[in-house]
């Protein structure tokens, strides 16, 4: 099985990465996870301002942050993974890696706003839950 477990660095992210190796079932030789991490593209005002190595540095330092607490976790277990790291919106490209890796299931933690924040504020979960042809797990 290939999971891909969606990062963004979040207690909610920590929170799916142990219920995953709490309940591993993809041990097998043919089993792994792939960590992807995704950061939301910068305003086209800031892009403009910035050269464009300052906003590369920028997404790198970002997912250095993100992804390195992970793989310094995931080397300790013996599985096999990788991790990368991709600007976008999330949703989008939660499920674009998702077709591209022949997942067969997207995990990831939720950070279980109510209704209101929802409509106000959208929901990478719920976007990934409606569009996905996969199954979603949500950790919470």
């Amino acid at each position: 099985m290939k999971v891909l477990l969606a990062a963004d660095g979040s207690k909610f992210t920590k929170k799916a990465l142990g219920w995953l190796m709490a309940n591993r079932s993809f041990d097998g030789e043919d089993d792994e996870l792939v960590v992807l991490h995704v950061q939301a593209p910068m305003p086209p005002r800031v892009r403009a301002a910035v050269s464009g190595e300052v906003v590369k540095g920028y997404y790198e330092e970002e997912a250095v942050k993100v992804l390195t607490p992970i793989e310094r976790f995931l080397k300790r277990h013996d599985l096999r993974w990788h991790a990368r790291w991709v600007v976008g919106v999330p949703a989008d490209e939660i499920l674009r890696a998702a077709t591209r890796e022949k997942a067969h299931l997207i995990v990831m933690g939720t950070h279980g706003r109510g209704l209101v924040g929802r409509v106000l504020m959208g929901s990478v979960a719920q976007n990934v839950l409606a569009d996905s042809k996969v199954p979603v797990l949500l950790v919470r």
